[in-house]
């Protein structure tokens, strides 16, 4: 019982240090963010910040990869799906992000790291089996072009979407990524 506890105070902290930085990176830069100040926000004491995380970078990089395993995730669900699936996959997508906006608007705006959006963009190639730089000699297929266009736009569209708090529903974003997307890709 007594770990059961332990492990929900574990996330908690957690949980309170990764919204503390992520409202702090809503006002300034992460290099102008202070292990103090992310502590004192959180209501929580440096010992135990520093028994979690060695510095702000390295509690950000943690919020990064859990995004971009669900990613990872998610791109395995929507590939395995058939073409009829994949609206309803794009959907429950699009409801992660909404459920995850405050971190996720940080994430992928300017405040955030672009290494990471780049991280994200480079796994959507790979997960696809696109590698946009592999070939210098300019023999990519036209399709790769095309795949390679629905990516970076689609994540531009969401950088937008969240930057201007969600103005339309997770299922209004799914279906304009989708019809977006078939009009490259038909049947």
């Amino acid at each position: 019982m007594k770990e059961m506890k332990q492990d929900r105070k574990t996330r908690y902290t957690r949980m309170v240090l990764q919204d503390s930085l992520i409202e702090l990176m809503k006002i300034k830069p992460i290099n102008k963010i202070t292990i103090k100040e992310l502590c004192e926000n959180a209501d929580i004491n440096r010992t135990t910040f520093y028994a979690h995380y060695t510095d702000p970078y390295d509690l950000l990089r943690k919020i990064e990869n859990e995004a971009l395993s669900w990613a990872k995730e998610s791109l395995a669900t929507l590939i395995k799906t058939g073409r009829h699936e994949a609206l309803q996959v794009l959907e429950e997508v699009f409801q992660y992000f909404v459920e995850n906006s405050n971190h996720l608007q940080v994430l992928m705006s300017e405040q955030g790291d672009i290494h990471f959006q780049r991280q994200l963009i480079t796994l959507i190639y790979q997960e696809c089996g696109i590698n946009p730089s592999a070939e210098p000699n300019g023999n990519m297929d036209t399709k790769e072009f095309y795949f390679i266009f629905i990516v970076t736009g689609s994540v531009g569209l969401i950088q937008h979407w969240l930057k201007h708090d969600l103005n339309k529903s997770a299922k209004e974003m799914a279906e304009i990524i989708y019809t977006m997307a078939s009009q490259w890709f038909p049947e």
